[in-house]
């Protein structure tokens, strides 16, 4: 039999056994949720994007105003024009990229500058390889899949972590520019055969009479007025969710369930985007590609585009679009006749 002494002392080594494994465990959690950034090298962590955002000593005052004064707006309007919150779910989240490394959640719109955001974020991830200069990826391996990774790939912990600490931000055009630009890219650009079949062979059999049987096969030459057919047409969405090159911005990334700590515009993109690098401190490491377009969809293209549409399809086309022009302070444009 054991005497009372030896008792406690093997008490004491089992109780000191289960500590170490409790904080084992523990520490393992903790590892596993924290964002890479901030993993340890024994190195004290920088401040985070978001820290320099709202500490703001490193940001121009005019900038951070601009940037105020558009989430107010936005979020003004989700109050406005949005009945209930719902929770985010991982189908939510498949446009908005993460950088760990940087701590940055960008929500991707395409006809937005999003193949050069996404260069950008190859190069500070290094997906880029040995390129530095976003400009040398060649524009189709910036859409590759499996790239860049989707906020939609985390756990929900992992999630959630990331839209409390990181910065997230969306980059916004008027609502009709990007229509009038998917249209003008999907649609009268001879190499985009793949379009031409899965969606201008569809629009040209339900919304053009006596269609000639080539037309039929290829789809190739689909109208302006007939892509907006397709798109007021309530069995287009019955039958399958929006294209995202013409999807509402709002469908895409859901500014009024998440927080966007930057609301850049096409309108400003390059001031835009050199704020959103200034303050995940990378300003120094990459710049923003400058556009040097001149085929750019303008306000002045659109208007021409729409001069052939009724004002009847004008108005369901605008109702189509109305939370973006609103969530995003975009006034209805004066060429429309419906008012």
């Amino acid at each position: 039999m054991r005497s009372p002494g030896v008792n406690r002392m093997v008490f004491a080594l089992c109780l000191g056994c289960l500590i170490m494994v409790l904080l084992y465990f523990n520490s393992s959690l903790k590892l596993a949720s924290e964002p890479l950034s901030e993993r340890g090298s024994g190195q004290k962590s920088r401040r985070s994007p978001l820290q320099t955002l709202y500490d703001g000593d490193q940001v121009e005052t005019a900038v951070q105003a601009i940037h105020q004064g558009r989430r107010e707006v936005l979020e003004e309007a989700c109050r406005s024009y949005t009945r209930k919150r719902r929770v985010l779910i991982p189908e939510d989240l498949k446009h908005v990229i993460v950088d760990d490394q940087h701590g940055l959640l960008y929500c991707y719109v395409p006809k937005v500058a999003c193949t050069n955001w996404k260069r950008v974020l190859m190069v500070l991830t290094g997906v880029a390889g040995s390129h530095q200069d976003p400009l040398e990826i060649p524009a189709n391996e910036a859409h590759v899949a499996g790239n860049l990774r989707t906020l939609s790939e985390y756990s929900t912990s992992q999630i959630n972590l990331r839209l409390r600490s990181y910065l997230k931000f969306v980059f916004v055009r008027e609502p009709f520019e990007r229509l009038v630009s998917a249209y003008r890219n999907k649609f009268t650009r001879s190499y985009n055969t793949a379009f031409h079949k899965r969606y201008g062979t569809k629009i040209v059999q339900r919304h053009r009479q006596n269609p000639q049987a080539e037309a039929l096969e290829r789809g190739n030459d689909v109208s302006f007025e007939e892509f907006v057919y397709y798109l007021v047409d309530p069995a287009t969405q019955r039958e399958e969710p929006f294209n995202e090159h013409w999807e509402r911005v709002h469908s895409l990334c859901h500014p009024c369930l998440i927080h966007y700590d930057v609301v850049g515009k096409y309108e400003t993109l390059e001031q835009d985007s050199r704020y959103v690098l200034q303050l995940a401190g990378v300003n120094n490491q990459v710049s923003f590609p400058t556009s040097s377009k001149s085929t750019r969809t303008t306000g002045d293209m659109a208007a021409q585009f729409f001069g052939n549409i009724s004002p009847f399809y004008q108005k369901k086309l605008y109702n189509l679009y109305r939370m973006d022009f609103l969530l995003f302070n975009y006034s209805v444009p004066d060429y429309l006749k419906f008012r």
